[in-house]
C-alpha cells in the first residue's frame, strides 16, 4: 500500500511515529509538505500536482493540518478525497474540529455533554452570557486556539468583559464556557481510532496552572477508560467526521463533559504515558479501510431527480407507533431507512421486525415528495417567560 503523510514538519516525533509505522508494516509512505501541493481543476478528472509535477498514485493519506493552513490544507485533502484516495479525516471533520464554535454546535445538536458555553459579540450581552453558563470565574477562550494557547480564567465578571473587550477589539473571536471547578485542573485525552479508543490518559495541570495540555507543563498518566467515557469519545469524534482523533474531556460531576476533538493529535504524550503503538494503530486501521473510502451520503445519493436524503423523527402522535418497519408502510412509499438512532444509540440497516418507538430518529432514502409529507409542520418556538421574585409580585386583595 502507498501511503502519503502531508506534514509541514518531517521530524515531528508524531509524523517520524507514522512513518516508522507504516515501514514496519511493509507500506511505501512518504512524507509530503502540504503547501507544496498545487490543485489542478484543468482537466477531466480532479488532479494534483506536488513540485511542480503530477502527483503519483497513492492508496491512502494521513493528513497532519496545522492550524495556520486549515483553509489550504483542507482543500488538498478535499481534492485527494475527489480522486477516490482514503483519507481517515475527511476535510469537513477537519474544518468542523477546528472552529470550537461550529465543533460545539455539531455536538450539542447530538446529545453530547459539554460544559455549558455561550457565545456573544456586543459587550452588553457579556455578562448575561456568563451568568447563563453559570456565573464567575468562567474560561474564555479563542475559537481557533490549539495546545491550551488563548484559553483564559477569568475570576470574576469585571475581568471577563475586559478580557473579552481586548480580544474582540484585536478581531478574536471567544467563547465563555463554564469552569468546571471538580475536574481539579485535569483532563482526560482518549485517543480514538475508527471505532474504539486505542490509548487514554490523563493530563493534570501543574501548580497553579489549570490548563492540563503538556505543552503548558502539564504531568501524564495513563488511565483505563470506563464504557461511557470511552463510548462518549467514539460519539464525539464520529459526530465530527473524524476516524482518528484526540477527544479531551473533563471528569464532569454527572460525567464526561467534551471539550474538544483534536483532528491532528499529538502522538508523543500518549504513547509515552501509555506505551502503546498508536502510530501502528492508525496505520493498521488505515490499512483496513482502503478500499472502503468514505463517501458523503448526501451528496452521492441526492443528485437523482426526486429522491434525497432526509432524517423522519418518529413523534408521539405518528401513526406508525408501535407497528414494525415492515408494518409502517415506508417501503410501499419507496422510503428506506438506512439508519434508526434511539437515544443515544445508532441500529444501522434496522430490521423490518424492529418495533418502532417514540422520539426514534429514521435516515431515510427515497422520495423526497413522500418524505416531505411525513414531517410535520415545526413548532414554534414559545417565548420565554421570565418569573418575578415573590417579593416582587403585588398583593392579592
Amino acid at each position: 500500500m502507498r501511503i502519503a503523510i502531508l506534514s509541514r514538519a518531517p521530524r515531528s516525533y508524531s509524523t517520524q511515529r507514522l512513518r516508522a509505522a507504516a515501514l514496519d508494516r511493509g507500506h511505501e509512505v512518504k512524507v509530503l509538505n502540504t503547501l507544496r501541493f498545487a490543485i489542478d481543476l484543468s482537466g477531466d478528472d480532479p488532479d494534483l500536482q506536488y513540485r511542480g509535477k503530477r502527483l503519483r498514485d497513492y492508496d491512502a493519506i494521513v493528513p497532519r493540518i496545522g492550524n495556520s493552513i486549515t483553509y489550504y490544507g483542507t482543500a488538498v485533502v478535499r481534492q485527494f478525497e475527489q480522486m477516490d484516495v482514503y483519507t481517515p479525516n475527511t476535510a469537513g471533520g477537519i474544518s468542523n474540529s477546528r472552529d470550537k464554535l461550529r465543533a460545539n454546535q455539531i455536538l450539542s445538536r447530538h446529545g453530547i455533554a459539554m460544559p455549558a458555553t455561550a457565545f456573544v459579540r456586543d459587550r452588553a450581552d457579556v455578562i448575561p452570557a456568563i451568568e447563563r453558563v453559570g456565573g464567575a470565574p468562567v474560561v474564555i477562550k479563542l475559537i481557533e486556539g490549539t495546545q491550551g494557547i488563548g484559553v483564559i480564567l477569568a475570576p470574576n465578571n469585571k475581568v471577563a468583559e475586559a478580557i473579552i473587550e481586548t480580544l474582540q477589539s484585536a478581531r478574536q473571536n471567544v467563547l465563555i464556557q463554564r469552569f468546571v471547578k471538580e475536574s481539579k485542573g485535569r483532563d482526560i485525552r482518549a485517543l480514538v481510532v475508527g471505532d474504539r479508543v486505542v490509548a487514554a490518559m490523563r493530563r493534570s495541570a501543574n501548580g497553579d496552572e489549570f490548563r492540563s495540555n503538556v505543552h503548558r507543563g502539564g504531568s501524564v498518566e495513563r488511565v483505563e477508560l470506563d464504557e461511557e467515557y470511552e463510548h462518549t469519545a467514539v460519539r464525539a469524534a464520529q459526530i465530527m467526521g473524524l476516524k482518528v482523533a484526540g477527544v479531551d474531556m473533563l471528569e464532569g460531576a454527572e460525567g464526561p463533559l467534551v471539550m474538544e476533538v483534536n483532528s491532528s493529535p499529538g502522538l508523543q504524550g500518549i504513547e509515552t504515558a501509555t506505551r502503546l503503538d498508536v502510530a501502528g494503530a492508525i496505520i493498521d486501521y488505515i490499512a483496513g479501510q482502503v478500499a472502503f473510502p468514505h463517501i458523503d451520503v448526501r451528496e452521492r445519493l441526492a443528485v437523482s431527480t426526486g429522491y434525497g436524503v432526509a432524517e423522519i423523527v418518529v413523534h408521539g402522535d405518528a401513526e406508525f407507533i408501535g407497528k414494525t418497519l415492515r408494518e409502517s408502510g415506508l417501503w410501499q412509499r419507496d422510503i428506506s431507512v438506512l439508519t434508526l438512532h434511539r437515544g443515544t444509540s445508532v441500529i444501522p440497516n434496522p430490521p423490518g421486525k424492529l418495533v418502532l418507538e417514540a422520539e426514534d430518529r429514521l435516515l431515510c432514502w427515497g422520495k423526497v415528495d413522500e418524505m416531505r409529507a411525513l414531517i410535520p409542520e415545526r413548532p414554534k418556538r414559545r417565548p420565554r417567560v421570565k418569573r418575578l421574585p415573590k417579593d416582587a409580585l403585588p398583593p392579592v386583595d
